[in-house]
């Protein structure tokens, strides 16, 4: 089981210089295929479903001949990154509310290549055994928590969210919100839990946590974080015209909770580790014909 969330290792091979003479930057994967063969993929820290989807198309498109390389970054440089090209895409994009702050700023730069998840959700979680069910009940019952609510990085999404609507929905002011990374959220999460102790934690779903750690997600009677959102491809403004088959095949890509939750429990739960390549590769080979329809078309 993890003890923090995975900090992935950016990986890639070095393109090599084609006989012709041209470098691998210009070079494209070939086999009639004209799209450049170096792609970039960003990936959010900390954010596993954005590591997952993002391990599985490094598989496809390196098995397609792409070099894929994964960079881990935090969200506001990932989004400075796709608007001046320095990264081609990125596979965690939360939308309508989470990361709107974002593509306000940036939105005219980028391009959306569609939503690959409809179901994914922002939550409070505690464990399982807390004394309470609802956020209704925290602030009575802050001192049972050490009046401290751990979150993730200062600058994510869901900590805005949790600042912006949780607290004063719920009037949690009095209570300390701590903010770091996900890793050390996740570290805190597996300790309290552990030991049989109580932690409140901001967490979203679909997330590797609910079915490795025993913790439950409290209810929302004021609706504060009640809204569904989508999981989307952005990508640099001219991805299409550097990456049109692969464009086409991002822009196709959908993703069930329960395909996720699978791979996520395969990266994530049952293996202790950060080279994900044999393991996305087993999963693959599990799930053959679903990766395959991904690139069909």
């Amino acid at each position: 089981m993890k003890n923090r969330s995975k900090t992935m290792i950016a990986i890639g091979t070095v393109g090599i210089l084609a006989l012709t003479g041209c470098s691998a930057a210009d070079s494209s994967v070939g086999h009639g295929n004209k799209d450049k063969k170096n792609m970039t993929i960003a990936v959010f820290n900390g954010w596993d479903e954005g590591v997952a989807a993002s391990e599985l198309w490094k598989a496809i498109l390196d098995k397609k001949g792409y070099n894929v390389k994964l960079e881990e970054a935090d969200v506001a440089p990932v989004f400075s990154g796709l608007s001046t090209g320095d990264y081609d895409a990125t596979l965690d994009v939360w939308l309508p509310d989470t990361h709107a702050s974002y593509l306000k700023e940036y939105g005219d730069d980028i391009v959306d290549l569609g939503a690959w998840n409809d179901k994914a959700k922002l939550t409070i979680a505690v464990n399982a055994d807390a004394p309470i069910d609802s956020l209704a009940e925290l602030a009575a019952n802050a001192d049972k928590f050490g009046n401290r609510i751990v979150g993730i990085e200062p600058g994510a999404g869901l900590t805005a969210a949790t600042t912006d609507k949780v607290i004063p929905a719920y009037d949690l002011k009095k209570m300390d919100f701590v903010t770091s990374s996900t890793a050390a959220m996740l570290t805190e999460l597996t300790a309290a839990t552990k030991a049989g102790e109580n932690i409140v934690v901001t967490l979203w779903q679909p997330h590797w946590a609910y079915s490795a750690l025993p913790i439950k997600t409290l209810e929302d009677p004021e609706g504060a974080l009640a809204a569904t959102e989508s999981l989307h491809t952005y990508a640099k403004s001219d991805f299409k015209k550097d990456f049109p088959k692969a464009a086409g095949w991002l822009s196709g890509y959908k993703m069930d909770l329960d395909q996720l939750q699978s791979l996520e429990d395969a990266m994530f739960v049952k293996y202790d580790g950060s080279d994900y390549g044999p393991v996305v590769a087993k999963w693959i080979s599990e799930h053959q014909d679903y990766v395959d329809s991904l690139t069909s078309k």
